[in-house]
C-alpha cells in the first residue's frame, strides 16, 4: 500500500513537472550567448541566359534565374536573426544595388518579396559582360566591407576578348565572397521573347555574335582569313558557333574566382549552397538572444517517459501500478 502510494504520487510528480515544461514553452525563453551571424550581399545575373531551363522544382522545369530565386529565399529562412541582407542585379557590365544589408528577422517579409520579384525585365541593357561586372560589383562594395555571392552561369555575351580581360589584382582580398556558378553543364536554348515580353521561341545561331568583334584582335593579323586592319581587324569570314545555347561556364568562373580572391560554389541544391555560405569562413560572432526551448521540450519528454515507462516495468513484473 505504502509502495502504491508512492508511485502514484511519483507519477503525479512527473506529469505536473511535465505540464510545468509544456507552458514554458508558450514564453519562448531565450538565453544571450555568443553565436553565428551572417552578413551578405545577394548579386543575381539577370541577363538573358538565366531565362535558360535547365533546373527542376517540385517536379517541374523551370529557368536558372526562378532557380536561383527560390533558392535564396529558402536560404534566408536558415539565417539567423541578426543576420542581414542586401540585394543588387547584374547586367551587361554594371551591378545595382537595390538595398544594402538590413536584418533578416525584421524585415523578412519585405526581403522575400524583393527576391521573389526579381525579373530578367529588370535589366537595362542585353549585353553579359561578366568579369567586368564582377569587377565593377568588387569595386562598388568595397566600401560597405560585407561578403558578396555573385550568381551567374559565366556566359559572356558576346564572347570576351582575351585582350580586355579586366585585372583584378588591385581588388584581390579587398571584398570576401562567393561566385556561385547557376546551370547545368549540358549547353541548352535560350528563350527569346518579343517586345511584349511574350516567349517567342529561342535564340538561333544567326541572331547573336558568335565571337567578339570588340577594340583590336588578340590573333595574328597573318592567321586571320578576310584580315582588313580597317574594316575587318577580326577577319570577314563567317564564323560558326555555339553561343546561341548556353551551358554553365564552370572553369570561367572557378578562374575568375582564383583572380577576384573569392570561393566558388556551384548551385544544385538548396541544402549544399546553405552549407557553403555558412561554412566559408564568413560568420561572425555576435551575442543574441538564442531559441532554449528545446531544454523544456526535452524535459517534458523525458518525465513524461519516465511515467510510462515505470508503469511498463511495473506491469511486466506484475507489481503494483
Amino acid at each position: 500500500m505504502f509502495s502504491s502510494k508512492i508511485i502514484r504520487d511519483f507519477r503525479f510528480c512527473c506529469l505536473g513537472l511535465a505540464l510545468l515544461a509544456m507552458l514554458v514553452l508558450f514564453i519562448r525563453p531565450t538565453q544571450t550567448r555568443p553565436a553565428p551571424v551572417y552578413h551578405y550581399i545577394f548579386v543575381v545575373d539577370i541577363t538573358r541566359s538565366m531565362n535558360a531551363v535547365d533546373y527542376r522544382l517540385d517536379g517541374q522545369a523551370v529557368s536558372r534565374l526562378q532557380y536561383v530565386k527560390q533558392s535564396l529565399r529558402g536560404l534566408l529562412a536558415r539565417l539567423p536573426c541578426q543576420s542581414k541582407v542586401g540585394l543588387g542585379v547584374f547586367t551587361e557590365r554594371r551591378p545595382a544595388l537595390l538595398f544594402e544589408p538590413i536584418e533578416v528577422c525584421r524585415s523578412f517579409n519585405e526581403i522575400d518579396a524583393a527576391l521573389a520579384q526579381l525579373d530578367w525585365r529588370m535589366a537595362w541593357a542585353a549585353d553579359s559582360r561578366i568579369a567586368q561586372g564582377l569587377f565593377n560589383t568588387l569595386e562598388m562594395l568595397q566600401a560597405l566591407d560585407t561578403p558578396v555571392l555573385f550568381f551567374t552561369d559565366g556566359q559572356e555575351a558576346p564572347p570576351l576578348n582575351p585582350r580586355y580581360q579586366p585585372d583584378f589584382s588591385a581588388l584581390k582580398g579587398k571584398v570576401k565572397g562567393m561566385i556561385v556558378g547557376v546551370g547545368g553543364l549540358e549547353p541548352v536554348p535560350i528563350p527569346k521573347f518579343n517586345s511584349r515580353g511574350e516567349p517567342d521561341g529561342f535564340y538561333r545561331a544567326e541572331d547573336v555574335p558568335q565571337r567578339s568583334t570588340f577594340g583590336e584582335s588578340d590573333l595574328n593579323p597573318e592567321k586571320i582569313q578576310g584580315y582588313d586592319a580597317r574594316n575587318a581587324p577580326f577577319g570577314g569570314a563567317a564564323v560558326v558557333g555555339r553561343e546561341h545555347l548556353s551551358a554553365l561556364q564552370e572553369g570561367y568562373l572557378q578562374d575568375l574566382s582564383g583572380q577576384a580572391g573569392l570561393r566558388y560554389h556551384r548551385l544544385t541544391d538548396l541544402p549544399s549552397l546553405a552549407e557553403a555560405v555558412q561554412t566559408g569562413g564568413f560568420a561572425q560572432t555576435k551575442r543574441r538572444d538564442v531559441d532554449v526551448r528545446w531544454q523544456a521540450a526535452t524535459a517534458a519528454l523525458v518525465l513524461v517517459a519516465l511515467v510510462y515507462g515505470w508503469g511498463w516495468f511495473q506491469w511486466n513484473r506484475g507489481g503494483p501500478r
